[in-house]
């Protein structure tokens, strides 16, 4: 996540945070967006994740599938157009919930 409003993640992001869910902002740079602090690393957030959600290249999914399992998070949401079957394969064989291709705000919106 950044502090580019031009990129999903950011409008995803703050639509979630208004929801009332805690967002925590992870990206090399460590920026903090929505006045939330960044991490570089998912292994930096000095507390639980719920839900790791993925707004990287599909071909980034797979090494990050991993982390967020050694984290503990229990789940990981893929968002549209980002495709790893075998990465949501792994996660739930470790017992995430994994969901992909599909878009928090989107899913919202059907309610």
């Amino acid at each position: 996540m950044s502090n580019n409003p031009d990129r999903a993640a950011y409008a995803v992001a703050a639509l979630l945070k208004q929801k009332g869910h805690k967002i925590i902002p992870v990206h090399p740079k460590a920026e903090t967006v929505h006045g939330e602090i960044g991490y570089a690393t998912l292994e930096e957030i000095p507390h639980s994740v719920d839900v790791v959600d993925f707004f990287i290249n599909s071909e980034l999914v797979s090494r990050n599938v991993d982390r967020a399992i050694v984290i503990g998070a229990k789940a990981i949401w893929l968002q549209l157009g980002v495709i790893d079957q075998p990465g949501v394969d792994r996660a739930e064989a470790a017992g995430l919930i994994a969901i992909m291709d599909r878009c928090p705000a989107i899913e919202y919106s059907k309610r």
